[in-house]
């Protein structure tokens, strides 16, 4: 059985690792590494997108950094129960035009026993931003 450590219940310190863990994937930009910390069956919501299985969150992690070029993201928890991590953040990246962004939002994550996320639903806007205001290297 797989298994992705930290497991539930969480505390306020594997809480935090499980994020900084999540964040250090994200900024890795390898779908195939990144979807492992997903449930095969994986429900997701990210913005107006549902995608459901670790195949479709790959092929969709894939389309996201071929549009959101030099991405990187800093995670923060919000709080957290025994199975559930609520996580803010704000990530910055450039369209193919060069224009630069930033990306705000939560993340609400459900665990199960193997520490697999199974759930996870994402709300985010973006802000058009200068590459002279960028804040997050």
């Amino acid at each position: 059985m797989e298994q992705k450590f930290p497991l539930p219940p969480f505390n306020l310190e594997t809480a935090k690792q499980k994020i900084q863990a999540a964040e250090d994937a994200w900024n890795s930009k390898d779908p195939e590494k990144i979807a492992l910390a997903y449930s095969p069956n994986t429900e997701w919501r990210n913005r107006d997108v549902f995608l459901n299985g670790r195949q479709e969150v790959i092929h969709f992690l894939k389309d996201k950094w071929e549009n959101e070029l030099d991405y990187k993201l800093k995670k923060e928890l919000w709080a957290f129960t025994e199975n559930r991590i609520a996580v803010r953040f704000e990530y910055e990246y450039q369209n193919k035009e060069g224009q630069w962004f930033r990306a705000y939002g939560n993340e609400n994550w459900e665990f199960d026993k193997n520490g697999l996320m199974e759930k996870r639903y994402a709300s985010i806007n973006d802000l058009i931003i200068k590459e002279s205001q960028r804040k997050i290297f």
